[in-house]
């Protein structure tokens, strides 16, 4: 049987592969619908192309993206604000069009940490989703964005202290924060070596980031497979919010 359907929406092109790659693979391997909202970067940069074949790599159809530009990138969409400067209100709306258009019953987004380095725009993406995730089953809220459509249930991508052994110094090598939450936080721990092929098929699709030496993925790329495995074997999340309606019926499998 299906997965039930995900739609993950993080800050940069390379986050999907990254943080909810394995668990993407799995729900599209399953037969589930799966698709990414990325919330920056424009169509038609060379990012999107790399994002492009990462979402081709996780079974996640074509790249969905909300074209803000980076934080600290001006011309990754250009003639646009930043994702931080833009007005709030429009960013909820443009995300809630796409959770009723594309009716995910799971969603996952970054933690309130906005990761493992706390990036901006990582932080932004988690409030953005977490407030499109409430009013898009709210019929008065942006209608002009279709009919209200609920997912069930939030999840934020996460990373507990007990998984930071090896990703830890790594970050910290390069001078790069490290945000991890107490274990107990966690909700579901899920195991996506299965799909590896995938994720990590993903993750060298994002050229331009394994070429650069502090980006994670040419960290990663740099380090002996086993030890890669390791680092990107499981993924991690904490479950910030579940709708009635969900009935224990989608939980990310651990």
């Amino acid at each position: 049987m299906p997965l039930p359907s995900l739609l993950g929406v993080f800050a940069h092109p390379d986050d999907e592969a990254l943080v909810a790659g394995g668990v993407l693979a799995q729900h599209a391997a399953s037969g589930a619908r799966t698709a990414v909202v990325t919330a920056t970067w424009a169509p038609g940069t060379s990012r999107a192309a790399e994002l492009a074949d990462s979402l081709a790599a996780l079974g996640a159809g074509e790249p969905r993206m909300l074209g803000y530009a980076d934080h600290r990138v001006p011309d990754s969409a250009p003639g646009r604000p930043r994702l931080c400067d833009a007005p709030l209100d429009e960013a909820v709306g443009r995300l809630v069009g796409h959770f009723r258009r594309f009716r995910p019953r799971i969603v996952v987004t970054h933690d309130a940490y906005g990761q493992l380095t706390g990036h901006p725009d990582h932080r932004h993406t988690h409030r953005v989703t977490a407030l499109a995730v409430a009013a898009s089953g709210l019929e008065h809220l942006y209608p002009e964005a279709g009919a209200p459509w609920q997912p069930h249930v939030l999840y934020g991508a996460t990373h507990p202290h007990s998984a930071l052994a090896d990703l830890g110094p790594l970050l910290a090598g390069v001078g790069k924060s490290v945000l991890s939450v107490p274990d107990h936080l966690v909700s579901a721990t899920v195991d996506v070596r299965p799909w590896l092929g995938a994720k990590w098929a993903a993750v060298l699709a994002h050229r331009s980031e394994v070429a650069r030496e502090r980006a994670l993925p040419g960290i990663l790329s740099r380090l002996p497979a086993g030890t890669r495995n390791r680092v990107i074997g499981t993924e991690y999340f904490i479950r910030l919010h579940t709708h009635p309606a969900a009935r224990g019926l989608t939980r990310l499998t651990v």
